[in-house]
């Protein structure tokens, strides 16, 4: 029994998550409302409350993103901007059309705590990822070209869906953007 409550409860949550997304993308903070939110989820409004505790803070857990990059210590410099494409692309393309990642970069550009969020998340997880490869000193000072470049993409790819780029292969795209990324870390 206690089994199915703690399924039903991640099951609730998920699904007020995902329409706090569609609402904060769509409306923005200040116009999304914890009714709409919850009348998306097909619950009650104090449901909403009791998981997430207030707006601000359902603002917060919609906006968690684990980019999912891993260790790239072994990849080669020449290899290097390939793997952090692809590793950065692969949650945007299993993504929800309104997840945290789409949620996040749209937001970012208007509210400031998801501006903070986006900044922490991308310098925090990317050099992370680079010390392995570039060492620390490098990847922290690496770790904000990179994301520029990634985020020019995934903007264009994902928000904008400007042609071609929204249409190549994940690895069309890498071969494509490749070339500058190597160019801007070579010079770290």
């Amino acid at each position: 029994m206690e089994q199915r409550v703690t399924s039903r409860s991640l099951r609730t949550r998920e699904a007020i998550l995902y329409a706090a997304r569609v609402h904060f993308a769509a409306d923005g903070y200040q116009r999304a409302t914890i009714r709409a939110i919850a009348s998306t989820a097909a619950i009650d409004p104090s449901m909403v409350m009791r998981y997430f505790g207030n707006k601000e803070q359902l603002f917060e857990a919609a906006l968690d993103v684990d980019l999912g990059l891993p260790d790239l210590t072994g990849t080669s410099v020449e290899r290097l901007p390939h793997a952090l494409i692809s590793h950065f692309l692969a949650p945007w393309e299993q993504d929800a059309a309104e997840g945290s990642l789409r949620l996040l970069l749209r937001s970012a550009a208007t509210n400031e705590r998801a501006a903070e969020r986006l900044r922490g998340v991308l310098h925090e997880q990317l050099t992370s990822s680079l010390k392995g490869v570039l060492g620390a000193d490098r990847a922290a000072a690496g770790s904000g070209l990179v994301a520029a470049q990634l985020l020019g993409v995934a903007f264009a790819r994902y928000l904008l869906r400007l042609q071609p780029i929204a249409e190549l292969s994940v690895q069309a795209l890498a071969d494509l953007v490749a070339p500058s990324m190597r160019a801007a870390l070579a010079d770290l």
